[in-house]
């Protein structure tokens, strides 16, 4: 039988301490903010307790931000819009996005959620965890329209954000604006 994880206290919110099931509220859970890509949580300790199969987490965004830089890997990736409105940018092309709205993106899509509309909106993320993870971060016009696009196409995320500051512990400005607040 798998025991509980102890939840500890981090700069952004409480992660699991180590290895276990465990239950945490979104709001009492561990966030980080972005400048350029928003804020989210990551539900694991990525340092003492990843998560070995699934990645989870949820992200907001402002209009305009991407959740991150437009890429394609290995894995599959699934998103659920939870509130808000945003752009995918898939495989070269754009759709827009509302809530409710799922986006499956199995191994190998070039994709981007970007936050559109007039307020901040929640992206659910779930992706899987391949033992060996390749990514791709390609040049795309259409992702640099979003500024989502690496500089150069590259296969080493360090090389891929280089340019962008790491994400700080903390909540969003928008917090009270949520279902969860």
């Amino acid at each position: 039988m798998t025991g509980e994880a102890k939840l500890t206290e981090a700069p952004g919110g409480l992660r699991p301490g180590g290895e276990g099931w465990f239950v945490v509220n979104v709001r009492d859970t561990e966030w980080g903010t972005h400048d350029a890509f928003g804020s989210g949580c990551v539900f694991e300790n990525r340092e003492g307790a990843p998560f070995g199969e699934l990645g989870i987490n949820i992200s907001v965004v402002q209009p305009g931000q991407p959740l991150c830089l437009y890429h394609e890997e290995n894995a599959q990736e699934d998103f659920l819009v939870l509130g808000g409105a945003c752009v995918l940018v898939v495989n070269g092309e754009e759709r827009p996005l509302r809530a409710w709205d799922f986006v499956h993106s199995p191994a190998g899509t070039e994709h981007v959620i970007v936050g559109a509309g007039k307020g901040p909106s929640i992206v659910l993320a779930v992706g899987s965890r391949p033992e060996t993870e390749r990514l791709r971060y390609p040049v795309s016009e259409l992702a640099a329209n979003h500024g989502a696009s690496a500089r150069e196409d590259t296969s080493d995320p360090q090389e891929a954000y280089a340019a962008f500051d790491r994400p700080q512990p903390g909540r969003p400005d928008c917090w009270d604006e949520l279902p969860w607040a």
